[in-house]
């Protein structure tokens, strides 16, 4: 029972609400959104895609001090191995339900996210490689693979700048925020020889580079809502990011005077309210430009 325990832990299910934001922007841009459709893409990622990531990560990183969501991670079995796979398999197997191309996409996810930490390819310990191929699969690639899983469309009909230059926003936006997720793992990071984005920058450095990204993110955001929707979106973006600036400032502020500061607690706390306020966004997003009635309820 406690192994059983141990394995539901490294699942990191709650993380998935951290991504759901990328999710909720595609489903706030699509045209041909079904109950079904909605609700099986939203199942098979953040309940079966990306909680085989996470235990997979988990079983070759063995990190014995705190990550995402788990102050202290309980000990790895292969257990934990075979239920990322299971996991993987009940995800691209639904996937393949709603069609194939959605499936092949959520193959490839699977495969990126595997080579992060496996030991014969460990993208994690390249830290621009990795910053890279991260942000590009859980940004735009996500947002991509979100956007044909709902619609029920191909890959031609969904290759278009309409769909991309949102998804690339994405990317963007964790580009920024990713090296802020490595900011306390530093000691465990160098103990297996992971030399992350966040190391090479070092504390001060990563809040500096967080907060070019993020500038850089939001301009890009601005333009977005301005050209393709309304004024109206543009201020509401703001607004709802206003807590995210005054907690990183705030966290900025005194990390110069500690850097101490830079703790795993800090940074659960900026993931946690980066993610309400996201979420709550795109959910507002969603109902203003969306047509409830389309639904087939």
């Amino acid at each position: 029972m406690k192994k059983i325990i141990h394995i539901i832990k490294h699942l990191r299910i709650p993380f998935s609400f951290f991504l759901l934001p990328v999710y909720l922007f595609a489903l706030g841009i699509s045209p041909n959104i079904s109950e079904q459709g909605i609700l099986f893409t939203f199942i098979i990622l953040h309940l079966f895609i990306y909680p085989a990531s996470n235990a997979y990560n988990s079983y070759f990183d063995k990190d014995e001090e705190s990550i995402g969501l788990l102050r202290k991670p309980p000990p790895v079995t292969i257990g934990l191995y075979y239920t990322s796979l299971i996991f993987d398999f009940i995800g691209i197997a639904w996937a393949w339900l709603i069609s194939a191309d959605f499936a092949i996409l959520v193959f490839i996810y699977g495969l990126a996210s595997k080579a992060y930490s496996h030991p014969g390819i460990r993208l994690k310990k390249y830290p621009f490689i990795g910053w890279l191929v991260a942000g590009f699969f859980q940004g735009i690639f996500t947002f991509y693979m979100a956007y044909v899983g709902i619609n029920n469309f191909g890959w031609e009909m969904s290759l278009s700048w309409n769909v991309l230059f949102p998804g690339l926003l994405t990317s963007f936006f964790l580009w920024g925020s990713y090296p802020m997720t490595q900011i306390y793992q530093h000691k465990e990071d160098s103990k297996r020889g992971d030399k992350t984005l966040s190391i090479i920058l070092g504390i001060r450095g990563t809040f500096v580079f967080t907060l070019i990204m993020f500038l850089v993110a939001t301009a890009g955001f601005e333009y977005y809502f301005l050209t393709y929707y309304s004024q109206k979106f543009a201020i509401a973006f703001l607004l709802f990011m206003l807590p995210t600036v005054i907690y990183f400032l705030l966290w900025f502020a005194l990390t110069l005077k500690n850097e101490q500061k830079a703790s795993f607690g800090w940074t659960m706390g900026l993931n946690f309210i980066s993610a309400i306020c996201l979420n709550a966004f795109f959910i507002y997003f969603f109902l203003q430009t969306s047509h409830l009635g389309q639904l087939d309820l």
